[in-house]
């Protein structure tokens, strides 16, 4: 069975959202799931009058952290962080950066890895966003697997890096049906061609 793991960083909940759709997509497909949350750096008291920020922190913080054994367990790794000024957010950066000693003993190569990310607008960083964690999993050795143009749904979300959601001005949760098409296709995508470098 193919092994899949999902690790995201959430500040307001969408991360998550599409977290578990990815989730039930690749479990559909045949794989063996792990979704793990990367940890909130910040003090909780900086976030308070944030309502959806708050929610998210208190459903996810008792629930499993990511760390590197999550990808070493793996046969396929999406990852997932919002924008931040066209980058990953610091909270998934600093997870990131925890991993140099697995990178130096070459134990994240040679993987399947694709990412997902959101921001409140339709230019908001989206794709720098995703072809910089990309460049990270280049150095990790890693096999990248965005969806590109591989299936007709993919010309609707049109995000060939990866998938995307605008979560607008209301900061609505709500995935609307080309990304929730989108997650699952590269959820797929991801099982399909990590089961087969793990042969």
């Amino acid at each position: 069975m193919t092994k899949l793991s999902i690790i995201y960083y959430s500040a307001t909940g969408h991360g998550t959202t599409m977290a578990h759709r990815l989730a039930a997509a690749a479990e559909a497909a045949g794989a063996e799931v792990r979704v793990r949350h990367v940890a909130e750096t910040r003090d909780p008291q900086t976030f308070a009058e944030n309502p959806a920020w708050s929610a998210n922190y208190e459903e996810t913080k008792d629930q499993p952290a990511a760390t590197g054994d999550d990808i070493m367990w793996a046969d396929g790794v999406i990852f997932g962080s919002p924008t931040r000024f066209g980058s990953t957010a610091a909270p998934f950066q600093t997870f990131m950066d925890s991993l140099g000693g697995l990178w130096a003993q070459g134990k994240l190569a040679d993987k399947a890895y694709a990412a997902f990310t959101s921001s409140q607008t339709a230019h908001g960083g989206q794709e720098t966003t995703l072809i910089g964690l990309y460049t990270s999993l280049m150095h990790f050795g890693g096999v990248l697997v965005p969806p590109g143009y591989t299936d007709g749904l993919k010309f609707v979300d049109g995000n060939p890096y990866g998938v995307s959601h605008i979560t607008g001005p209301e900061n609505q949760n709500e995935l609307n049906d080309a990304t929730l098409a989108a997650l699952d296709h590269m959820a797929t995508r991801v099982v399909k061609i990590a089961g087969s470098l793990a042969q």
